[in-house]
């Protein structure tokens, strides 16, 4: 993908970024991802005063794509500032396994571009997902 490809991505994270509810870590964080059909769907974090009920950018915008009807991850790009790359947690690289294929990129920026990219694999390499059950489903 040309850095032009990414400019809807960038602009949905950088959207939902300066969204963001962080009034506790004062850390924002945008995400957005495209689906197969082209789809663009972003979120961003949500903190909360008791501190284990926030809600992570990724979750956001992989929840707004389930909502509206689709199921597959075909790039993300997630978004926060900072020296430190701002790579999607355990439980979001989880979360995105449940719907990217293991060669799905996902691109890390801060405000000024792109600063590394991976792909879904190797954020989560040996992961346990759906087709770790499809065994048990034909019993």
């Amino acid at each position: 993908m040309s850095e032009n490809d990414l400019t809807g991505l960038f602009d949905a994270a950088l959207a939902a970024q300066r969204a963001a509810y962080a009034p506790y870590s004062g850390y924002q964080v945008g995400a957005a991802l495209r689906t197969a059909s082209g789809r663009i769907f972003a979120g961003c974090n949500v903190e909360n005063a008791s501190f284990p009920t926030g809600i992570c950018a990724e979750a956001g915008a992989i929840s707004a794509m389930v909502a509206a009807g689709e199921r597959a991850i075909a790039e993300m790009l997630v978004l926060g500032d900072g020296e430190v790359l701002t790579t999607p947690c355990g439980a979001c690289r989880q979360r995105i396994r449940e719907f990217a294929a293991p060669e799905t990129p996902i691109h890390v920026a801060d405000r000024n571009g792109i600063r590394a990219s991976f792909t879904q694999s190797s954020l989560l390499p040996h992961s346990f997902g759906p087709d770790n059950l499809a065994a048990s489903r034909r019993d």
